[in-house]
Parts: C-alpha cells; sequence; structure tokens
C-alpha cells in the first residue's frame, strides 16, 4: 500500500509526535523509518540519542537501570518539545520499556502517542540474532522482556503484532491512526485502508 497521510492535505495544525516502542529486535527503527517516509514526517532513531556511557554498557552486555536511562528519556522528551515548537510532527524510535519511562516522556506532552510493536520473544530472539552492526547484543534481550510493562488501556497506545512484514506493519499503523484522526487522509483523498 502506498498511500500516504499528509498532515497539509488534512488541514492539521497541531503536530502529533508518534514513539514507536517495544523490546530491541522488534523492529522499532525500520518501522519507524518506513513510516515516517510514508507520512512525510520526521524521523529520530531514539537511540542514537543515548549518552555514551549508556551505549558502552549495552555494547558490553550490562543491562540499563533506570538511573541509566533518565537523561536518555529527558533528551527524547527535549526533542519532543523541539519538534512542538516547530510545529512538526514526527517519529522517535524508544523502547519505552515501564510505564514511568512512558509516563517521563508524555509528561505534558498530549500530542505524544504511542506505537507498541508486540511480539513474542522467540520471533524477537530470532530477529535479533540476524541483526548485524547493532551496539545491543542479543544477550540483553532477556533482561528487556523482564523489564516491559506492556501498555495499558488508558494509555495512548496503538498495539500492532510484530508478525508480518514491515509493510504490513506500517499499512496497520496508518490505518490505525486514521481511524483515531479522523481528519487525516492521504494525500490522494483516501483512507489508507
Amino acid at each position: 500500500m502506498s498511500s500516504v497521510v499528509n498532515e497539509e492535505a488534512a488541514g492539521t495544525t497541531s503536530p502529533i509526535i508518534l514513539i514507536v516502542m517495544g523490546v530491541s529486535g522488534s523492529g522499532k527503527t525500520t518501522v519507524a523509518a518506513m513510516l515516517a517516509g510514508r507520512l512525510h514526517w520526521r524521523f529520530q532513531e531514539g537511540d542514537a540519542l543515548h549518552p555514551q556511557a549508556n551505549v558502552d554498557k549495552m555494547h558490553h552486555g550490562i543491562p540499563l537501570t533506570d538511573a541509566d536511562r533518565l537523561p536518555w528519556l529527558d533528551s527524547i522528551a527535549a526533542l519532543i518539545d523541539l519538534w512542538n515548537a516547530e510545529g512538526v510532527s514526527g517519529i522517535i524510535t524508544c523502547s519505552a520499556l515501564k510505564r514511568a519511562y512512558r509516563e517521563r516522556i508524555r509528561a505534558g506532552r498530549s500530542d505524544v502517542e504511542l506505537i507498541y510493536l508486540r511480539g513474542e520473544r522467540a520471533l524477537v530472539s530470532a530477529r535479533i540474532t540476524q541483526r548485524m552492526g547493532h551496539f545491543m547484543p542479543p544477550s540483553l534481550l532477556a533482561s528487556q522482556f523482564e523489564t516491559l510493562e506492556e501498555p495499558d488501556k488508558d494509555e495512548p497506545v496503538i498495539t500492532i503484532d510484530i508478525g508480518g512484514s514491515p509493510d504490513q506493519i506500517v499499512d496497520a499503523i496508518l490505518t490505525a491512526l486514521q481511524r483515531e484522526h479522523r481528519g487525516l487522509r492521504s494525500s490522494s483523498g483516501r483512507g489508507a485502508g
């Protein structure tokens, strides 16, 4: 499906910030980059906002603590504030494993919505072992699942199963976004579905 949700065509004036979340290996970067391309929105790989000390810890197979994650979450929140000040919509990847992390990112930011890429441990494990060049080793996947607090129904979340191809996942997200934001339309004037 090649439909594009376009803010200008829809007359949307308020920015929307999507946080594509999930455990390492769930496809956050691939899906978020594709989604940003289809929407013509900004994209930021959240891992690039980690302090070097965090990257070094993960590279050595050491799980991050809550204290380690706070500067990273604050950097993501600062980017959201910058995009809001500029009046642009965007997509940021962030594992956002705990509710407290999601609340820190969303604090006072009603325009932030979560896209939770949900997958079974076996599927994610198979994907992460095939991944090349990422600083997070497969050995940390267990700690990610142990830390994960799946979003509750009271959180602004769209949950998407990652069993399909990246194109299918992006299509499912676009369909869900258009249901939620009835003003959003594809650039051709049709819905994503």
